[in-house]
């Protein structure tokens, strides 16, 4: 069941006695990143304001994610076309490229229909009609990109067991089983001359990046995040290359990474009373 806001019922209810009542309805679209980058968007001709948030009428056109209701549980897997113009951004990033570098990675969708009586003023109401994320990026053109999107009910379609028995730690580095507090393994830096889209110049540069993370926080790449394969004292390499190289001056912030073994866990960040591996199981070749 579906529970809307007074004003919405009373105005339901009065339609019902009314053959030519005429109602404004318009789809509110909530993308949220997993680095908390939240965009909004709307279907109708002027911006709509619902619970506290703009959705922008100038922002990207979403098409084809639809309301479905069924009996019992079952994964609603929908295909939506995202039209966005290089002008449309988030975080400073186009939103085709976003796309291109993995930002909308993990993120949450939820479409909301709201109801009015005339343009320009606050909606009565409105009603969630999916709640999802993407699962993955299907095509990418210049203009569009298809993608695949999954309601939560698709978690429960993971077969895996709750544990894993390995001798690597199971927890994702500075989360809160982890209990590290990233902004302590963190600094920022500046890109020196010489970078390109794989390696960042870096005199403040130390061994300890290696596996962590960059994120640029200005300049082309604003708002990109990037894995580091290798670091060393003068620069840095990615995993993969950025999708534009970035200029000397550009700033970002990097953190420390892990190779989730017992030995670094101490070593490196004394952790080890947090570590969720199990470094002496042994390896299945050994005989007994």
């Amino acid at each position: 069941m579906k529970t809307v806001s007074k004003a919405l019922s009373d105005m339901l209810s009065a339609m019902h006695a009314s053959r030519d009542g005429r109602m404004l309805v318009a789809d509110c679209f909530t993308f949220t990143l997993s680095n908390g980058l939240i965009l909004t968007t709307t279907n109708a001709d002027v911006s709509i304001t619902l619970n506290g948030s703009v959705f922008r009428a100038d922002s990207i056109l979403v098409d084809g994610l639809a309301y479905k209701a069924t009996t019992g549980l079952e994964v609603d897997q929908q295909h939506i076309t995202l039209a966005a113009r290089p002008n449309d951004t988030i975080g400073g990033v186009s939103i085709l490229a976003a796309l291109r570098n993995g930002l909308f990675d993990g993120c949450r969708i939820r479409r909301e229909r709201a109801f009015l009586t005339s343009w320009g003023m606050p909606p009565l109401g409105s009603v969630v009609l999916f709640v999802g994320r993407v699962a993955a990026i299907d095509q990418l053109g210049r203009t569009s990109a298809e993608i695949t999107v999954n309601s939560d009910l698709s978690l429960l379609d993971i077969q895996m067991p709750r544990n894993f028995y390995q001798p690597h730690c199971n927890h994702v580095l500075y989360d809160s089983g982890c209990g590290l507090v990233k902004g302590a393994f963190s600094a920022n830096g500046t890109v020196e001359a010489q970078s390109t889209v794989m390696q960042i110049v870096w005199s403040g540069c130390e061994p300890s990046y290696q596996q962590g993370l960059v994120s640029f926080t200005s300049g082309v790449n604003t708002g990109v995040t990037a894995t580091v394969k290798w670091a060393d004292t003068q620069a840095f390499g990615l995993a993969y290359p950025l999708d534009q190289a970035p200029a000397a001056g550009d700033q970002f912030t990097i953190h420390q990474g892990c190779d989730h073994t017992f030995a670094t866990c101490g070593s490196k960040f004394s952790n080890q009373a947090n570590f969720r591996g199990f470094p002496y199981v042994p390896v299945p070749e050994t005989a007994y």
